[in-house]
């Protein structure tokens, strides 16, 4: 430290101008303020000095300090700003905190309820009451806290979401890849948020056990044609079972098949199989639909016979006589004979034989001629 100044000056007079070690030659300018520090004591650096001349020097505590600084409006590390003042002299600062606080009151103090929706309110964490459509007032947080929920709108969930496969069994043993949508809404809101944890993911695996039941009791031709209805009634209800059970507060509105395919990887030999039965159950329909003509026919051949016995017991020769006419009529008409039982005429005449032949044509006549 030699040929420099402490700031905090001499304890006594032998820093004066005396030149001592490493004192510069001329120095009697220091020597007179260190003299002068030397008869006043040692020179706080830290404060301000009072008035032009340096005056009387006293240690400084720490109130001082920050005293000091605060009127000089120092903004050094740690020190908070200054509010800005009003046009009266006075600060702004009560009127700051009057704003806080009334927003705070405005946010977490006073509600609004739509139409469709409801609100629970708990105090720290703890179930209070329920709010109706509306405007209410509550203790601001977080003494007591609300939560809106809207109960009348149908929640929709797609399952398996996207494009992914979800295999079920049938109980047949056949594999199905089968998508659906739950359709489901909150009818206690108290329940929903305080009964279980995640109500959403709850609704998803329900309907997935339910409709993997379900799909268990019907075989693969029903899952994928006319068994699909019963099946979305079966889901539906034993969702409602489980969810009433777990006090979940949740209501299914509806459960909709929207796809039922074979695996991606049998999806070929599906198609071939599924075109097989479809030509056996058409061939199958054409013969029961031939067997019902022949039915019928006989059935009203039975009929007929019914109504001929019927008058042959009233007129027996009467009724053979009109039912051989009848017989020999239908046969002979297909006939190409005709034999007449009369003297002088020929008994046989092939006159439908010559006219189906063709007639000769002009050539063949005057080879004929010429011969």
């Amino acid at each position: 430290m030699a040929g420099r100044k402490s700031p905090w000056g001499s304890a006594g007079g032998s820093a004066g101008g005396s030149g001592g070690e490493g004192q510069p030659s001329g120095g009697s300018g220091d020597g007179a303020d260190d003299g002068k520090a030397s008869g006043e004591g040692p020179r706080n650096p830290w404060l301000p000095p009072a008035s032009g001349n340096d005056g009387p020097r006293r240690s400084a505590s720490i109130e001082d300090i920050f005293r000091a600084r605060s009127k000089r409006g120092g903004g050094g590390g740690g020190s908070f700003p200054n509010f800005p003042f009003r046009p009266d002299g006075r600060s702004w600062a009560p009127w700051i905190v009057l704003g806080v606080i009334a927003l705070w009151l405005l946010t977490t103090a006073v509600h609004r309820i739509g139409p469709q929706e409801r609100g629970v309110v708990a105090t720290f964490g703890k179930y209070s009451r329920e709010l109706t459509p509306g405007t209410s007032l509550t203790l601001p947080w977080p003494v007591q806290t609300v939560t809106v929920r809207d109960v009348t709108s149908i929640r929709r969930d797609s399952i398996p979401e996207g494009e992914g496969e979800r295999l079920m069994l049938t109980s047949d043993q056949n594999l199905v890849d089968l998508s659906y949508l739950v359709r489901w809404n909150i009818k206690d809101l108290k329940q929903y948020l305080f009964q279980i944890a995640d109500p959403e993911k709850t609704v998803k695996e329900v309907a997935e056990a339910a409709m993997r039941q379900s799909i268990a009791e019907v075989s693969l031709n029903d899952a994928m044609g006319a068994g699909r209805a019963q099946i979305e009634q079966s889901t539906r209800l034993r969702m409602q079972q489980v969810l009433d059970a777990y006090k979940a507060g949740i209501s299914i509105q509806g459960v909709e098949i929207k796809k039922t395919d074979p695996p991606a990887k049998v999806v070929d030999a599906f198609k071939e199989v599924l075109a097989a039965q479809q030509d056996a159950q058409s061939s199958i329909n054409r013969a029961e639909a031939w067997a019902q003509q022949l039915t019928a026919r006989a059935q009203g051949d039975a009929i007929a016979f019914d109504k001929v016995y019927s008058q042959y017991k009233l007129a027996p020769e009467v009724t053979k006589r009109r039912l051989y006419y009848e017989t020999m009529e239908r046969v002979l008409s297909k006939n190409n004979k005709v034999i007449i039982e009369a003297p002088g005429t020929i008994p046989y005449l092939p006159l439908p034989p010559q006219m189906t032949q063709p007639a000769p044509s002009a050539s063949d006549s005057s080879a004929s001629g010429g011969n």
